[in-house]
């Protein structure tokens, strides 16, 4: 078959229900030769015993006795990576069958280092909850330098190898920003594009990452601030702490924290205020009372789509 064309790269930990779903959609990608490289990162459950039981010659595993972390669990796979692009993905999201083909052909026709594209965000029934579009690539570096546009995390990008090893791939000093450190420096070093299709669904569910330690949080932002200052400051931008607030309340309501939910979001209103963004400072007292209430919000502060009528990818039906 010669070499593959992408090297798509999956960390997993005690996951296996999800996992299996979510490696169905990786093999069953169309139009491009790949291999997949998912690192068990020290499973106890049955993850080990069922990777061998998958009869794919394009799966290869590599074996974590103890977890060390998703950083070095992606690092480790790049390190034997064959693919001329790699495509990241969680344990735990889902992929249209094109998704890597239509990637494929917008990076070629803008001669572009990485890719992104739509996304949809889906609960454990895959109901929609949220829908993202693609931003724009001329203007998707300004936006990485003041928060991390990218829909669905790590699940949505694929970047050429070289590119990834030039820049110097993960960070494993960082945990829970360090999909964004990769892509400003993505960013950074070579030219975007992005496809308009929501070609991934980010399955929310109560076992994903959730925002758990704050301080941890906190410090990443704040190196990530410090790291990019000159490039902030070139261009007139800087890292929007506000941003930080929400993606924190969020995180503490879907885990059912809605006290400190609702304060990250007075909070988040409060420094938006300051600056005189009354219509924020409105948006988030009204998502603080939301919560309270127990109210479902996502991640942009809308209340779940499908409650609306409206309803997800007709190609997540391969996956009821």
């Amino acid at each position: 078959m010669g070499d593959p064309r992408v090297t798509v790269v999956i960390p997993t930990r005690d996951r296996w229900p999800r996992l299996e779903s979510t490696l169905r959609g990786a093999l069953g990608q169309e139009g491009v030769s790949l291999e997949l490289i998912v690192v068990d990162d020290g499973s106890t459950d049955q993850t080990p015993a069922r990777l061998a039981e998958v009869e794919d010659s394009r799966l290869r595993v590599l074996r974590h006795d103890s977890s060390r972390g998703v950083a070095v669990a992606r690092n480790a796979a790049l390190a034997q990576a064959a693919g001329e692009w790699i495509a990241f993905l969680d344990d735990d999201d889902l992929w249209a069958p094109q998704k890597l083909s239509r990637q494929l052909a917008a990076a070629g026709a803008a001669g572009a280092t990485w890719v992104y594209s739509g996304a949809v965000v889906v609960d454990e029934d895959l109901r929609l909850l949220d829908d993202y579009p693609a931003p724009a690539p001329d203007t998707v570096l300004d936006m990485l330098l003041s928060y991390n546009p990218v829909p669905a995390g790590a699940s949505n990008v694929m970047a050429r190898a070289d590119a990834i090893r030039e820049v110097g791939a993960y960070d494993e000093t960082l945990f829970q920003l360090a999909d964004w450190d990769l892509w400003i420096r993505l960013g950074l070093a070579g030219r975007a594009a992005s496809c308009p299709e929501r070609l991934l669904a980010y399955v929310q569910h109560p076992g994903g990452m959730l925002v758990s330690d704050e301080s941890g949080l906190v410090e990443e932002f704040e190196l990530l601030r410090e790291k990019y200052r000159d490039a902030c400051r070139s261009r007139g931008l800087e890292f929007d702490r506000m941003g930080l607030m929400r993606w924190m309340a969020w995180g503490h309501s879907r885990a059912g924290r809605r006290r400190r939910a609702a304060a990250r979001y007075l909070r988040a209103g409060a420094l938006y205020a300051r600056r005189g963004k009354l219509w924020a400072s409105g948006a988030n007292l009204r998502d603080a009372v939301g919560v309270l209430l127990g109210e479902q919000l996502t991640d942009s502060g809308r209340r779940p789509l499908h409650s609306s009528g409206v309803g997800p990818p007709a190609w997540l039906d391969a996956y009821r």
